[in-house]
């Protein structure tokens, strides 16, 4: 049965719709094939991009950093990644090609499906630290049926900020009750609920690979766990 008030749902995306993992090893290996570096560890390379995810955010939090986009924060890592996977050999265009790999992830198997089903009956957006062009392109190229992006760039603020998920509920124009997220991530639907917005646990169990160490099912009170986005579509009523 569908959670009553629900109007909205917004939705983490990386690691909750898209799989960024495979997606950069499995696009980065073909990429390397054509530029001679097929010795290349792109699942490690993916792996210790990620890692820098966060850090590089919480230093714009904290002040140390300027607002910043997270494709300028994505680059900025890349950089520091070049010379350990053995990628010196890159020039500019190729270094900008491999940064918006991030804006090519695909979706899991029953992330659009899922979401097409929402769609019928939500309105529905992704609330991701990602830009809007990153968003948009990823929606774009894999057919995720967004109504409108909320981006980190709208808010210049970061999840797990405030303004990021209250400022999702300001422009949809509703109750923190009506707006549900969903997310792989118990730590992103805490902040969520502590902000009076609905909750959905979506698992993912494989999203880091072996390096998996949290968020292997729920861990709080959220008004829905499921374990694919067709059984929230389900639960949902759609």
């Amino acid at each position: 049965m569908a959670i009553p008030g629900v109007r909205a749902m917004i939705f983490d995306t990386f690691g909750t719709v898209v799989d960024w993992r495979s997606s950069i090893a499995r696009q980065g290996a073909a990429f390397g094939v054509e530029r001679g570096l097929e010795d290349v560890d792109w699942t490690g390379l993916a792996d210790q991009w990620r890692a820098g995810y966060h850090p590089a955010m919480d230093r714009v939090r904290k002040g140390e950093m300027p607002w910043t986009p997270l494709d300028k924060l994505h680059r900025g890592r890349l950089e520091e990644l070049i010379q350990e996977f053995g990628l010196d050999s890159l020039d500019e265009a190729e270094r900008d090609w491999l940064n918006r790999v991030w804006h090519r992830l695909d979706p899991w198997p029953d992330s659009v499906p899922g979401l097409r089903r929402l769609s019928r009956k939500y309105l529905l957006a992704p609330l991701s630290n990602g830009n809007v062009t990153l968003l948009a392109n990823m929606a774009k190229r894999a057919g995720i049926p967004w109504d409108c992006i909320f981006a980190a760039d709208v808010f210049k603020h970061y999840k797990p900020d405030p303004e990021t998920y209250l400022g999702a509920v300001e422009l949809l124009g509703m109750a923190p009750g009506e707006v549900m997220m969903v997310a792989a991530h118990n730590s992103d639907l805490a902040a969520a609920a502590s902000h009076g917005l609905k909750t959905a646990y979506l698992n993912r169990p494989t999203e880091y690979g072996p390096h998996q160490k949290i968020d292997f099912g729920p861990t709080g009170d959220w008004d829905l766990a499921a374990e694919s986005m067709e059984e929230i579509a389900d639960r949902m009523g759609c």
